[in-house]
């Protein structure tokens, strides 16, 4: 068996769909950290990494969130590849010849083959590729976004919030983890049920803990309290691709999230709070769920709707005591120009009508 038929075994395409299972995600990553003190090899330094993050991937729009909002920008590049993939790998077909200009790749399973030869699993974003070896440092995207605030604050803009504040973390930590197996998971695990029973378990599973959300985000403006955290850069992605994908192509469809108060005034907040709400292509979003997954769209028929637009109107949630930035912070400057989203790729113009 060649490498290249190893990996699609293991791949970002295929199967995910097991007559009569539930989705088990394969959650073993490369867990090399970039640290202050380079424990592992790998130390902070401005300009040598490189981020691979799609913006039609929700784990890896958390890191293209934390980037902006920490500024690391200048320090850390962002290579970004298009919405589809194949049973190979992400490739950088948005790219001027379908190469990325820093790595000179046209796939990420290039970086991966480049320090694992035989890598057997399978070629995930988000991923940071060391630029003198052009080979994978971690695709770690639990770990990375942590260390981004705690390890790489010497490259941190002035006034960049304090995303994991030290006495939040254990709380922090405990509602991550729920979140990741009973939301940001949980759609898929309802997406990709084998089977009717499975499919009801986790549906029931996904809806409680949307209704355990709607009920903590009741008194309070972000998911630990006035100010921003690790914990809402993790819920985001999960909430602005629900109505859009979830709800319809993963059958999550008890409602929309258009249709519960606090979590969609939440949403429509942070889409419009700096650094989230820019990171968002909601046209790659629809390309990537309903292009790739043909075990549950054979047809990859992208919709046209549904009308988003509602995302740019007033929330009410500047009710609860805010104190956004933290003390001391500020908001993030806008994106660079070479990183701004394609306005026909917004709000205003991927709707239904």
């Amino acid at each position: 068996m060649t490498t290249e038929d190893r990996t699609a075994e293991h791949s970002t395409e295929g199967s995910y769909v097991h007559k009569g299972k539930p989705f088990d995600r394969d959650m073993n990553y490369i867990d090399d950290r970039i640290t202050r003190d380079g424990r592992d090899g790998w130390p902070v330094e401005a300009g040598r990494y490189r981020l691979i993050a799609a913006r039609a991937c929700p784990w890896a729009n958390r890191t293209l969130i934390s980037r902006r909002l920490l500024g690391l920008e200048e320090a850390l590049s962002v290579g970004m590849p298009g919405p589809t993939h194949d049973r190979r790998s992400w490739t950088f077909d948005l790219d001027e010849g379908g190469v990325d200009p820093v790595l000179g790749y046209e796939r990420l399973q290039q970086a991966y083959f480049a320090r694992f030869p035989d890598y057997p699993r399978g070629i995930t974003v988000p991923a940071v590729v060391d630029v003198p070896t052009r080979a994978v440092v971690t695709n770690d995207f639990q770990r990375i976004t942590l260390d981004f605030a705690t390890e790489w604050t010497a490259l941190h803009r002035e006034g960049a919030p304090d995303l994991y504040p030290q006495s939040q973390r254990e709380e922090i930590d405990a509602l991550n983890t729920w979140m990741l197996h009973r939301v940001n998971n949980g759609v898929y695990k309802v997406g990709f049920a084998g089977g009717q029973e499975v499919y009801e378990k986790e549906y029931r599973e996904l809806w409680a803990a949307l209704d355990e959300l709607e009920e903590r985000l009741a008194d309070r403006r972000y998911l630990m309290g006035p100010s921003l955290t690790e914990a809402d850069v993790r819920l985001f992605p999960t909430l602005i691709r629900f109505d859009p994908v979830y709800f319809g192509h993963f059958k999550a469809n008890r409602q929309p999230l258009v249709t519960m108060p606090n979590l969609w005034n939440y949403t429509k907040d942070l889409f419009q709070t700096p650094g989230f709400g820019d990171t968002v292509d909601l046209q790659q979003i629809k390309e990537h769920y309903y292009i790739v997954h043909e075990d549950i769209n054979p047809t990859q028929v992208v919709p046209l709707g549904p009308d988003m637009s509602g995302l740019l109107e007033a929330h009410d949630r500047d009710r609860f005591p805010t104190d956004t930035w933290g003390v001391g912070g500020t908001a993030p400057e806008p994106p660079l120009a070479a990183e701004v989203v394609d306005p026909a790729h917004t709000p205003l113009h991927v709707t239904g009508r």
